[in-house]
């Protein structure tokens, strides 16, 4: 008698044309299965070839093959082939036939296992499809168990961090962390278990920090997520490293607050930077100086040896003017070749004149531009809060008015808006 544990049922299958041959293949694939034989009249039926391929016996006689098969009486009889003798032939054979499938019961047997092999074979192609997107995903998927376990990673998750698969399953996932998130992230998952109470949990595109295999810190767009499988609890989390988009960011923040050809502050930093002084002015009762200064002779240089010269001349002009002022001060470029200044706590007013004069001298020193030796001037004009004005804005429209009164005073010169004459500077 065969022992179903190890050996599989015994079975006969009778009839090897489409559906003989489908019952074949699936239980060629089930280890609780022994083929005894295959059984067609016509040799060269699909089932007879499949069979031989597998070196499983074949016959064209159904009596010679269910005689052949008398040493396994608890053999399943299987019969496809239509034909209603095949059940006295076993009677004959095994003296019953219980043992014989055949009919509708047969064919219902039949779509039953095909439509359960149907079915495996789709789950099987849907996990396929799973893993290869999983396997090829550009960010990198966890799996972590309630102690925070790594019990799985795609490889996106193995270049982001530097690590192979195998140096980081089983480890804690707190490896990938930088101090204190490393100290803390047991905490974490702890009081969500017990509270429910979620920090990282459920949230989508959380940024934090993380640390590569060579020590190097990054920044880590994180969404992590509960799933519950076989009543176990698991955390899956979904990783990208945004090291380049906070570079980009970084960037725009900082075009938006500083001129592109000179790195000084621009228009609208310059402005935040003077309303704040203007504030600390107001609190501690002192003055602020407002330079406003236009070069001399720059377009002449432009238009004679080209604008790159000119920009050169420009990122020049700037390197000079961030020597000349305090660390306390403040020197933007709003424009061409216009520059204001905010000069804190200056006491008197003299010290804004003495800056002024400070600022011509640099720049009366010769520029090389492309080999040649080019001189440019400056004119400046200077308002002063409170004297002239409480309003950061029209600060800087009095310099500026005050420096074309310098420019038509001869240039290289600077004045003093109370020294303007009392015309509209708007």
């Amino acid at each position: 008698m065969a022992t179903p544990q190890t050996q599989g049922y015994p079975v006969l299958i009778i009839g090897a044309g489409r559906g003989g041959s489908a019952l074949l293949e699936i239980f060629i694939e089930d280890r609780l299965v022994e083929i005894i034989a295959v059984v067609d009249s016509n040799p060269d039926a699909e089932g007879m070839k499949l069979a031989k391929s597998r070196r499983i016996p074949t016959y064209t006689d159904a009596g010679e093959a269910l005689r052949a098969c008398r040493n396994h009486p608890d053999c399943i009889v299987y019969n496809l082939s239509h034909d209603d003798s095949i059940t006295e032939e076993v009677a004959k054979v095994f003296g019953h036939h219980k043992r014989v499938a055949s009919g509708l019961e047969v064919t219902l047997f039949w779509q039953m296992v095909t439509n359960l092999k149907q079915t495996k074979t789709e789950l099987e192609k849907s996990q396929s499809q799973l893993q290869a997107i999983i396997h090829n995903a550009m960010d990198g998927i966890f799996t972590i168990n309630e102690t925070g376990e790594i019990l799985g990673l795609n490889p996106a998750a193995e270049q982001i961090f530097g690590y192979a698969q195998q140096d980081l399953l089983g480890k804690n996932l707190n490896l990938l962390m930088p101090e204190p998130f490393r100290s803390e992230h047991d905490s974490y998952i702890n009081r969500y278990i017990q509270t429910g109470e979620a920090k990282i949990i459920g949230v989508r595109g959380r940024e934090v920090e993380a640390v590569r295999k060579n020590g190097e810190q990054f920044p880590m767009e994180l969404s992590a997520s509960e799933m519950l499988l076989g009543g176990q609890r698991y955390f899956v989390g979904i990783v990208r490293d945004i090291t380049e988009r906070k570079k980009t960011e970084k960037k725009i923040a900082y075009l938006a607050h500083y001129d592109y050809l000179t790195d000084l502050p621009n228009r609208a930093l310059f402005l935040d930077n003077l309303e704040h002084s203007v504030s600390l002015a107001k609190r501690n009762k002192f003055k602020v100086a407002v330079l406003f200064l236009d070069l001399d002779g720059f377009k002449k240089i432009n238009d004679t040896l080209g604008h790159a010269a000119g920009d050169l001349l420009l990122r020049e002009v700037s390197l000079r003017l961030k020597e000349t002022i305090r660390n306390s001060d403040t020197v933007a470029r709003v424009g061409g070749d216009e520059f204001i200044f905010v000069l804190n706590e200056i006491g008197a007013d003299e010290n804004a004149a003495l800056m002024a004069k400070k600022i011509i001298i640099a720049l009366s020193e010769s520029f090389e531009l492309k080999g040649r030796q080019c001189h440019v001037g400056g004119s400046v004009g200077i308002s002063i809060y409170p004297d002239d004005s409480n309003d950061p804005e029209t600060l800087i429209k009095l310099a500026d008015h005050a420096m074309y009164s310098a420019k038509q005073s001869g240039k290289n010169t600077h004045k003093f808006y109370r020294d303007v004459l009392p015309d509209n500077p708007g």
